[in-house]
């Protein structure tokens, strides 16, 4: 959902992941959020390039009258090699699919409901609405550069840029006369990973996005342990935290024991909402299941990457 040119920059052929939030339960109806995608790296004839072929499902609900979003979006990703020394690639990706929008009518109130200080559901809504779901298709397209950092493969770095809603759909609207053309948004990213001691290593990384007049900036680190063979290690831990400017601070564990991994972030609400929020903001959990297909696969050396 940040670029798909960082599709398949990890260590692995295949990647499965699920993510789970929940958000606002002290301030509102629970904004639930659900996410499967799946990264599947191929080699390209004899060369050093890949293509990663993958796709996310994102299924979001909001507040009281279940403002609902599904998203199925498959994705392409080709990383170039650009070095024949280490490993250096720039990559190329798309997404793009449907999306459907809706809400539950019968749980919507107006102030034309209300006959006096009573509501009154026998009154109409004074809404001009057609429906209550609408679909459109949504793309986005982004470029990535990633490399090894220095003589140690465990050192590199990453940045990239998608522009998203590309199309700029003249989406349908839930009124009936009403066009909405989507805002297309920008996505900026970079972090490294780097070796700190013999057994730990540090990977930071930030995003700035901006989508017509808003922006977003949300930035951290973690330090990551690993917690037997240093030389093959199957069993990490990593800890830290991220900040979302003016919005919230992020703390982050994660558990790796290969191929699987668990991870637990919560958002600690800092915003102006803090006062009706009391701090509380999202809780979030992810599941990843991420390795190799074969022992002497030929892209066990071909792409590394910082990694959350």
């Amino acid at each position: 959902m940040r670029n798909p040119a960082l599709a398949g920059l990890f260590s692995g052929d295949l990647r499965l992941q699920t993510v789970y939030r929940t958000q606002w339960e002290s301030v509102t109806v629970p904004f639930q959020t659900t996410s499967i995608n799946a990264e599947f790296k191929l080699k390209v004839g004899n060369s050093p390039d890949f293509i990663t072929i993958g796709g996310q499902i994102l299924h979001d609900k909001a507040g009281t009258i279940a403002l609902t979003s599904t998203h199925i979006l498959p994705a392409v990703n080709y990383h170039k090699s650009l070095s024949d020394q280490k490993n250096m690639y720039l990559s190329l990706g798309f997404m793009g699919g449907p999306v459907q929008r809706r809400f539950d009518m019968s749980k919507v109130t107006t102030n034309n409901q209300f006959d006096g200080n009573n509501y009154n559901s026998g009154l109409g809504n004074g809404e001009e609405l057609a429906n209550a779901s609408y679909s459109y298709f949504d793309g986005t397209a982004g470029l990535s550069f990633n490399t090894q950092m220095g003589q140690d493969q465990e050192n590199n770095f990453f940045a990239g840029i998608a522009y998203h809603h590309f199309n700029r759909n003249a989406k349908k609207s839930f009124y009936l006369n009403g066009v909405n053309q989507m805002t297309p948004k920008w996505v900026y990213s970079a972090g490294a990973k780097m070796a700190a001691t013999d057994n730990t290593y540090i990977t930071v990384h930030a995003d700035y996005t901006k989508q017509g007049p808003y922006t977003e900036i949300i930035a951290g680190a973690l330090i990551t342990y690993r917690l037997d063979d240093v030389e093959n290690p199957r069993y990490y831990l990593h800890g830290g935290g991220f900040m979302r400017l003016n919005d919230a601070l992020i703390p982050v564990v994660k558990l790796e024991m290969k191929p699987l991994a668990i991870s637990v972030s919560y958002d600690a609400n800092l915003s102006k909402l803090s006062a009706a929020s009391g701090l509380r903001g999202g809780f979030e959990m992810g599941l990843t299941y991420q390795k190799f297909l074969t022992r002497d696969n030929s892209s066990r050396e071909a792409v590394r990457c910082p990694r959350f």
